[in-house]
């Protein structure tokens, strides 16, 4: 157990990180993120609120959908990344990561109380609920075995309600692993109920360490590493979800960044072996530092070492060949494209 985000976390269970990583790749996973925020927006002016603090749309989202963007400042930083569904006209949940929570909160306050104040409220329902992750290419059909109506049909990125055990559970068909999934909105005194159903499906419980290796797999950003509040969706190479059509906060910079050009950009790297590269560790090119790391770990997946670091742009290209200062030795790694790794199709 660890702290992270200012809450008690697992790293592993007993069964071990890689197993744990096998798992969620080949059957199912199971994964307690309550740590991460549940923040109800609502409102008539819900839409024109998210609208104004978010990079993708809201006014085009239908309802019983649901979309990834950022949350950026006056400058085009990272506040945070985020998940928010459409619960109706004028209902939205919106999910922040769990070491963000306080700030999304203080911003969007802000920004309701100078623009959108009357007709928007927030409520955070954290500490009263519970989130439960289920991936894997097995979730498909466990989820309909212990679920009280079939969800195996739902659509990537739509949400239903449905009841586990009599427990209502909200359910987004959302991951952060790669693979195939849901993600359970339960009230906290249900997450038990919900959890053990699950695990008593077969499906191994899963900890930090072994969701961290799976989303850097698929090449997923992780709020503190790849973005930031100094670093831009654009560089971050998160352009496809970015809106530059509509005016938000850092609108003006994202488009001018899209146009003109950023001096780093984020890429993927690979190295053979198990010598995993940590965040902080100096990219190199003919001895010269142009670089540094984000993000690194053995891939038990691929069988060999992945990392994610912002480079200058001009080394960007796959195939490009790099130097990782390894703890005060030089290796040569290779920029891959993102993701590294993308789930099989399956029948």
């Amino acid at each position: 157990m660890v702290e992270f985000g200012g809450w008690d976390m697992p790293v592993q269970y007993p069964a071990g990180i890689l197993a744990e990583v096998k798992a969620v790749r080949k059957a199912t996973g199971v994964f307690d993120v309550s740590h991460m925020g549940r923040l109800y927006l609502s409102g008539p002016k819900a839409t024109d609120f998210l609208d104004w603090v978010l990079t993708g749309s809201a006014s085009t989202l239908r309802v019983g959908r649901a979309r990834y963007c950022m949350i950026c400042n006056e400058k085009g930083g990272v506040i945070d990344d985020t998940i928010f569904y459409r619960l109706s006209e004028d209902r939205y949940l919106l999910i922040p990561n769990a070491g963000n929570r306080s700030a999304v909160v203080a911003w969007f306050q802000r920004w309701i109380d100078e623009k959108f104040s009357p007709g928007c409220t927030m409520e955070d329902v954290t500490v009263t609920t519970g989130l439960i992750a289920f991936q894997g290419p097995g979730t498909l059909e466990t989820i309909d075995q212990v679920a009280d109506t079939p969800l195996s049909g739902m659509r990537p990125f739509s949400w239903t309600e449905s009841a586990i055990q009599g427990a209502t559970v909200f359910v987004g068909r959302t991951g952060y692993t790669g693979e195939d999934g849901f993600e359970l909105l339960v009230q906290g005194n249900d997450v038990v109920k919900v959890w053990t159903a699950l695990t008593d499906s077969g499906s191994v419980p899963c900890g930090l360490g072994a969701r961290d290796v799976l989303r850097l797999e698929a090449g997923l950003p992780l709020h503190g590493h790849e973005i930031d509040e100094k670093t831009t969706p654009i560089e971050a190479g998160l352009d496809r979800f970015v809106r530059f059509d509509k005016d938000y906060v850092g609108a003006a910079v994202l488009k001018d960044q899209q146009e003109n050009g950023v001096q780093r950009r984020l890429v993927g790297f690979t190295l053979p072996g198990r010598s995993a590269p940590r965040a902080g560790y100096n990219l190199l090119h003919q001895g010269e530092t142009i670089g540094a790391v984000t993000s690194g770990s053995y891939s038990p997946t691929l069988d060999t070492s992945i990392g994610m670091g912002y480079v200058l742009e001009r080394y960007v290209e796959s195939d490009t060949v790099l130097d990782l200062d390894l703890r005060g030795r030089i290796v040569q790694v290779n920029v891959t494209a993102l993701p590294f790794y993308t789930r099989p199709r399956r029948t």
